[in-house]
């Protein structure tokens, strides 16, 4: 199989790259918005070095993206994390979690959930936003602390003022096989002052099926609703106020529980003036309130079964608040020099509320426990410089200060019962520096650019790796080292009319790298018993994406992409855990102004390079997995300016098959317990677009 993935990508490679001209400005960049055309959606391009710029409304094959995971899980270098039909936690070449940020119009989302049933990307609606912009690497200080692997960002643009009003819709839907139904629509009105924004959605699904013909536990359904208002005050300065709320249920196949409510509330404020006064050029502030209500629980998605470790209903509510904000000042001091300067924070209050016996103690009447508070506030700057007219230098660099405060009196012990917690009341600040550097270069003769750069981050342990497991030695994981990393990235893009290409490659060194480790043998305890613990370890990366499009001028186009990354834990020396395999996807179609039809081809290597029981906040190393190749066919057709239409056919061959980064199959009643979480077989959908 991997030699069929290296000829292949020596032939081919996909993502559509495009060459981004050194003196065109941050301010430029930030606003474009790639038109990706037509609806369906199989390649991206990659705007500047190191960033995608993506249409968050398109139609994606796989089938058109339910949640921000399944949006990202297409995109060459990511991988998900399989749990169930939705819900999946996103890596990025080859680490996830915290290390990888996901932002909502500039503001930070946690989930609640201590087991990661609601990871960040679970809170996101792709299609009520207009772009997602992500940016591989630590090669960015605006967008939050600790972003090692990278920063994605779903975003929202503001509007320009206008003479006349205007307004605008759009409604979606898609059908699609195991009971797939979404329904979305959004509206915007804008006048010469005020404007407006609402959007919904709503998505449900039954539970798949594999290639094989064995159901999983999967099935989900989950709705959105948001509203902004904003004032333009003049031509410069707009101020808006969002208010947005979602609810949900999801079946798991990988655990003993399902997610019954994934509840959020948000309310933020954000406002904009340009300045076009002096060496400032404009000022952008922000202030949100997030809060996450997460129930879990043993019998309302599936058939109760009593066990040891649950012989009664059991629920569990976890809930985050999380209030923030961000200011940042834009300088251009000089047609060569732009450079920002800002500010953020934010504060995490964590509590849950469970019992063991919801028939007899319910959890509503409970009151809710506090056990984790997390503070930040980071001051940063950032800049783009040229230096004279072949060189580009971007540079960055932020200090943050971190606070934590350990609220647990007592720890559930499994099988043993509460336990006196031995950092109680316990709290650690620390001020932690993050940087980067970057290089970037045109080649002559029209041959594309490359770029260099290199990046530093201090990251602060998460609430799932300080709270929700212990150390090697007691019952608490609070005093886990922070994490450091020093990661080098290289590249090159090229952009002309019948070809596109983009390779980077990557080498990372971890300090103290987190690791979480799930069976561990607790030495010294009241009786013999194996935990998940945080550990600190040293660890290095290295991959690279590369891609190639190639497009004939009658509409004919090829493309192919590759991705690889390979990890090791130089303390245990073990491949580091939940490292993905190499993977390669191939595609020919043919697009016109009004139809296009493309066929895509996934392969996937075997991944032998393991360690059992060792990986991350979300799942542990099973063991090795086997290659696979999934073929899929997609079409589409665009009536009129206003109505387009899309089909696609995943996995036409009905594969049988599970992703190597996936949870392991848990016990659920009326169902097949597997290895790993696998995939579904062959699906059928239809999707339809109407803009107003």
């Amino acid at each position: 199989m991997s030699k069929i993935i290296s000829i292949s990508a020596v032939a081919f490679v996909s993502t559509l790259t495009v060459f981004s001209q050194s003196s065109e400005s941050l301010d430029e960049k930030e606003k474009k918005v790639v038109d990706l055309q037509p609806i369906v959606v199989t390649t991206q391009r990659e705007e500047i070095p190191l960033k995608l710029e993506l249409d968050a409304s398109a139609a994606i094959q796989p089938i058109p993206a339910q949640d921000g995971a399944d949006f990202l899980k297409h995109i060459p270098g990511f991988s998900i994390i399989r749990k169930g039909g939705i819900d999946g936690d996103p890596v990025l070449r080859g680490v996830g979690g915290s290390r990888l940020s996901v932002s909502v119009d500039g503001e930070t989302i946690l989930g609640g959930c201590g087991q990661r049933m609601d990871p960040p990307t679970a809170y996101v609606f792709p299609t009520s936003f207009d772009r997602v912009i992500i940016t591989k690497g630590p090669q960015t200080v605006m967008h939050g602390p600790g972003n090692s692997a990278g920063v994605v960002r779903f975003e929202r643009d503001l509007p320009h003022p206008t003479d006349v009003s205007t307004s605008s819709g759009n409604v979606y839907s898609n059908i699609a096989s195991f009971g797939r139904f979404d329904l979305g629509a959004s509206y915007r009105w804008q006048g010469e002052k005020m404007y407006t924004r609402l959007n919904g959605t709503h998505s449900t699904a039954d539970d798949y099926e594999t290639g094989k013909g064995i159901s999983v536990h999967s099935g989900y359904e989950r709705w959105s609703l948001g509203a902004t208002a904003g004032w333009m005050m003049d031509e410069e300065s707009n101020l808006e106020v969002s208010v947005n709320t979602s609810d949900g249920e999801a079946s798991y196949a990988d655990r003993l529980m399902d997610g019954v409510k994934f509840a959020r509330e948000n309310v933020a404020t954000r406002y904009y003036k340009e300045m076009n006064t002096g060496i400032l050029e404009r000022v952008e502030a922000q202030v949100y309130y997030n809060y996450v209500d997460h129930v879990m629980d043993n019998h309302s998605l599936r058939v109760f079964t009593p066990n040891k470790m649950m012989p009664n209903p059991t629920v569990s509510n976890p809930d985050r608040l999380t209030y923030g904000g961000k200011t940042i000042f834009y300088f251009n001091s000089s047609e060569m020099n732009e450079w920002a300067l800002g500010v953020d924070f934010q504060i995490n209050e964590h509590s849950v509320r469970k019992t063991m016996n919801q028939s007899k103690m319910p959890y509503e009447v409970m009151d809710r426990i506090d056990d984790a508070t997390f503070k930040q506030a980071g001051v940063f700057v950032e800049s783009e410089m040229i230096l004279g007219e072949d060189w580009t230098l971007v540079w960055g660099g932020r200090a943050d200060f971190w606070y934590a405060e350990d609220l647990r009196k007592a720890i559930n012990v499994m099988m043993v019962g509460p336990k006196a917690n031995p950092t109680s009341g316990a709290d650690r600040s620390q001020v932690l520096p993050s940087g980067f550097v970057r290089i970037e270069h045109p080649l002559k003769d029209d041959w594309g650019q490359w770029y260099a750069g290199v990046g530093y981050v201090s990251r602060f342990p998460d609430y799932w790796e300080l709270f929700s497991k212990e150390s090697t030695t007691t019952l608490s994981a609070f005093e886990t080292d922070e994490e450091s990393i020093l990661q080098v990235d290289v590249g090159w893009l090229l952009e002309r009319e019948n070809v596109a290409v983009s390779v980077s490659a990557f080498a990372a060194k971890y300090d103290n790298f987190i690791l979480i480790q799930s069976a561990y043998a607790k030495a010294g305890m009241a009786m013999n018993r194996m935990a998940t613990v945080s550990r600190n370890v040293d660890a290095t990366t290295h991959g690279l994406e590369a891609s190639l499009l190639l497009r004939g001028g009658n509409g004919l186009y090829s493309s192919a992409s590759l991705a690889y990354v390979k990890g090791e834990n130089t303390t245990d020396d073990l491949p580091l855990a939940q490292i993905p395999p190499l993977e390669g996807r191939i595609e020919l179609g043919y697009r016109s102004d009004t139809w296009s039809a493309g066929f895509l081809t996934r392969l996937v290597d075997a991944q032998d390079r393991f360690s059992k029981n060792q990986g991350n906040i979300v799942g542990q190393d099973i063991g090795p997995s086997d290659g696979f190749a999934v073929f899929s066919v997609h079409g589409s057709y665009r009536v009129n300016e206003s109505f387009a239409l899309a089909a696609g056919v995943d996995n036409l061959l009905d594969e049988a098959y599970a992703e190597h980064l996936s949870r392991a199959g848990g016990a659920v009643a009326g169902f097949t317990q597997t290895t790993r979480v696998n995939e579904p077989g062959r699906v059928i959908w239809l999707r339809a677009d109407l803009r107003f």
